[in-house]
């Protein structure tokens, strides 16, 4: 069977199975996710030899230390993912949600109701516990799911696919409901994306190239975001010890995810008090600073360029600039923001609403770090990726964002006059 054909197969699988799993209820859906995490568990040893081999072939074809660390499967690790599941399962389920429920003159009821989308691809590099992320949110919100892992982490999505279809198998559900792909073919993306008939949805995890590539060519709607241009402003207004907190943070917590700031607007009346503590602060922890003549002007900096405004670093660079107000960050922001998250901080009650009214990013923020911007820390529980589209889901896409709605409608026996 070439790939065109393996593809169409799952593919049909999928498309099957969704249909299967409209009927299925919270507590099967919740018996299978609760079934995989005990199966994860058992299945520990086996999952930890299998990704030994990816983690040899990764050191054997020049992986990075970051990226070896990110293909590991650890004890912890598997706790983690198992525990995830199981998170998961406590979640309100929202299918089948009706809302908005009214009566009209003509004396039917309208209304809507909650509905998963059908049919999900979801295309990431490197992370085996992704495989289970995905797996886990599309059964909940009642979507079959072709999962298409990075070649560098074969062994170990295999182990993971083996764990989900007995755990499917388990409860009644079919085992078709969440597909690996078991080919490490490049043809089998191109394939997977240009599946209008059988597949509802791309998401894309990974590096901008790649997401890149398969939004240009995917016949299927993507929800996807290219990078994380995050900015923090610090406000004419702002609390001085709120300042440091939130860029310090934004910046230092982690700076290889895409919830990092990576540009600092400061307000010029700010700039000289809270610049000198900032640059000591962020050099202690290894940030290099690149900045605007302004900033030049105030503390020692290299020189911020055109280019440094509008690149997602996802390092220990952070480039700053010396603002006249919020209009002027504004505008900054308008110009090389890639619409993920801007954070103000001030004690200006009519300039924080401006902001959040103003600024169009998925997530906006008032005197908080930017790394909140994830689905854990808004209470979505796991999260599918982040969306920086302004159609279906915008921001952290959870349950909720892995649904659409739908009109229903109620009479009794009611005919249009």
């Amino acid at each position: 069977m070439n790939v065109k054909e393996y593809m169409n197969t799952l593919g049909q699988q999928a498309r099957a199975a969704s249909r299967e799993l409209v009927k299925a209820t919270t507590a099967d859906k919740n018996r299978a996710l609760l079934a995989l995490a005990n199966q994860l568990e058992q299945s520990s040893e086996q999952l930890k030899s299998e990704n030994a081999k990816d983690l040899a072939q990764g050191k054997k074809n020049g992986l990075d230390a970051a990226m070896l660390d990110r293909l590991a499967i650890t004890d912890a690790g598997i706790a983690g993912m198992a525990e995830g599941l199981r998170q998961i399962a406590n979640l309100q389920d929202p299918i089948g949600e009706i809302t908005d429920m009214r009566f009209l003159p003509s004396g039917i009821q309208v209304g809507k109701m909650r509905v998963p989308l059908g049919v999900v691809g979801i295309i990431y590099e490197s992370r085996p516990n992704v495989t289970i992320d995905a797996a886990a949110l599309c059964l909940k919100s009642g979507n079959a799911a072709i999962l298409r892992g990075g070649s560098e982490a074969a062994f170990s999505n295999q182990a993971l696919a083996i764990c989900i279809k007995d755990a499917l198998a388990s409860v009644g559900l079919p085992e078709t409901a969440v597909q690996v792909v078991a080919t490490t073919d490049r043809d089998a993306v191109g394939e997977l994306i240009a599946m209008p008939a059988f597949v509802d949805v791309i998401i894309p995890r990974g590096g901008k190239g790649l997401i890149e590539r398969i939004s240009e060519h995917a016949r299927v709607p993507v929800i996807k975001h290219l990078d994380g241009i995050c900015h923090v402003y610090i406000d004419d207004d702002a609390n001085y010890d709120k300042a440091i907190k939130v860029t310090l943070n934004s910046k230092t917590h982690r700076y290889g995810v895409c919830n990092a700031l990576e540009t600092l607007l400061v307000a010029e009346s700010q700039a000289k008090k809270v610049l000198p503590e900032l640059a000591t602060l962020l050099s202690e922890k290894g940030v290099e600073l690149r900045g605007c003549e302004k900033t030049q002007a105030m503390i020692e900096v290299n020189v911020a360029t055109e280019e440094d405004w509008a690149t997602e670093y996802l390092a220990p660079i952070l480039s700053i600039k010396v603002v006249s107000g919020v209009d002027e960050a504004m505008d900054h922001i308008a110009q090389y923001s890639s619409a993920h998250t801007e954070s103000i901080v001030t004690e200006n009650f009519s300039t924080s609403r401006r902001f959040l009214a103003e600024v169009d990013s998925s997530s906006v923020m008032v005197n908080a770090s930017t790394r909140f911007a994830d689905g854990f820390e808004y209470g979505l529980g796991a999260e599918i990726g982040i969306s920086t589209d302004k159609f279906h889901a915008r921001g952290p896409v959870g349950l909720e964002g892995l649904t659409s709605q739908k009109y229903i409608v109620l009479g009794d026996g009611h005919i249009r006059n």
